[in-house]
């Protein structure tokens, strides 16, 4: 069986372009991700919480899995979000992922029930491998408690490697915690560790961390692909890192995905783009006018 490559470097999670009935827009989301690949990132996180995948139905998820498949992008770049609440679900989900070739599974805990602990979690993944039952599976563990309620603690990801080995391949940290990451790469060598801010790229490698897989990348490839692949002796890594890093905080400081949403909408001259599905709202007028003009003198300083 022919080894897939590691994920690593700037991975984007995506933002999934809607039609007029809120449903993925398939032909443009294609677009959107060879743009993506193609302007600065190494790596594409499909169907994640930027993604909004946990708003669409399993049939609707796995019609995006079949057509990104089918459009002749490279599935050794792009990790898929298959989690769900439901055990089945997520075993669907990752089970065509796997089948179709794409580089791994990001799998948040199934986020209902709360206070299940480390047996809870570990009783989960274990019994979605099981049922998976693929040894091409590559499961990423996507640590998330404040969407989620459910922590991925180190001592859970230590009894699924006992279990599962080489399967467990990652973490994405986006709680941010202090230590929690950098926590992982110490205890776990082989361990893929991507935090959820591209604000940690020029130390990234030094760190120990695979890259970032970031909401804020689907308008900072171009910058946060600069950082990552220059050299130490770059003399510009510094203030564009500076630059990227006041870019990822204006953006951070409204509703991200509505923010997002609005930028790609401005930067295309497409208002398909403001299409978001409810319960999230489009971002307000006054918000709008605040984000474009900070980020228009971040980008003159």
């Amino acid at each position: 069986m022919k080894s897939m490559p590691r994920l690593a470097g700037v991975c984007a999670a995506a933002l999934t372009p809607l039609d007029a009935d809120l449903a993925p827009d398939t032909e443009a989301l294609v677009g959107h991700l060879r743009r993506l690949l193609a302007g600065g990132c190494d790596a594409i996180n499909l169907l994640g919480t930027t993604g909004e995948a946990t708003s669409f139905s399993v049939e609707q998820r796995l019609r995006v899995l079949e057509a990104v498949a089918a459009s002749g992008l490279p599935l050794e770049a792009i990790m898929v979000g298959t989690g769900a609440a439901a055990l089945s679900d997520a075993v669907r989900l990752t089970r065509r992922a796997t089948e179709l070739g794409y580089a791994g599974a990001l799998v948040i805990p199934p986020f209902y029930y709360k206070n299940v602990g480390d047996d809870g979690v570990t009783a989960y993944y274990a019994a979605l491998i099981e049922r998976v039952s693929d040894p091409r599976l590559r499961l990423y563990l996507y640590h998330f408690p404040a969407m989620s309620g459910v922590p991925i603690t180190a001592d859970a990801i230590a009894r699924l490697r006992s279990a599962y080995g080489a399967t467990i391949v990652g973490v994405k940290d986006s709680a941010n915690a202090p230590g929690y990451a950098a926590g992982l790469v110490a205890q776990f060598a082989d361990l893929d560790v991507f935090p959820s801010t591209e604000a940690i790229l020029a130390t990234a490698r030094r760190d120990g961390f695979a890259g970032c897989i970031s909401a804020t990348v689907n308008v900072t490839a171009e910058l946060a692909g600069s950082v990552w692949h220059a050299g130490e002796d770059d003399p510009q890594r510094a203030s564009r890192q500076e630059l990227l890093s006041a870019q990822r905080a204006t953006i951070g400081r409204f509703p991200l995905i509505p923010a997002l949403r609005h930028l790609m909408a401005r930067r295309t001259d497409d208002d398909a783009w403001l299409r978001i599905v409810p319960p999230l709202r489009p971002l307000e007028a006054r918000d709008a006018a605040e984000l474009d003009a900070e980020l228009a003198l971040e980008a003159v300083r």
